[in-house]
């Protein structure tokens, strides 16, 4: 199973990310990524982390998948504090890489971004 903790919904993902997720994977499961608050202090994302970490844990329990990963990408301090705490717990955490288009048209500047691969975070 892969857990995509991300603001951007299985529903959004290129075709190609999910059918590579699907392989390495199998089952995939939205968790949508929580509001961090900019004025929180260090604590508080801590805690949040910790609430996220005790979810993943129930959900990653009723898997029958051979392989489980967590794909986080979001907020830079939550994220290094729950990847830090999955790790620990030997749960396999990963990012999406991407690669940038830019498309110009006179004075506007569009980006495309298209998926590559799933990184593991070590």
């Amino acid at each position: 199973m892969l857990i995509n903790l991300s603001n951007h919904p299985l529903e959004k993902w290129q075709k190609n990310q999910t059918e590579t997720a699907k392989k390495l994977y199998g089952t995939l499961r939205d968790l949508p990524f929580p509001q961090i608050n900019p004025n929180w202090d260090e604590d508080k994302v801590e805690e949040y982390a910790k609430l996220y970490f005790d979810e993943i844990l129930a959900i990653l329990e009723s898997s029958s998948e051979p392989t489980n990963a967590v794909h986080v990408m979001g907020e830079l301090t939550f994220t290094f504090n729950l990847v830090n705490k999955l790790l620990r717990q030997n749960i396999e955490c990963v990012a999406s890489t991407t690669e940038r288009q830019t498309i110009e048209d006179n004075d506007s500047k569009l980006s495309v971004f298209n998926f590559v691969k799933f990184r593991k975070y070590k």
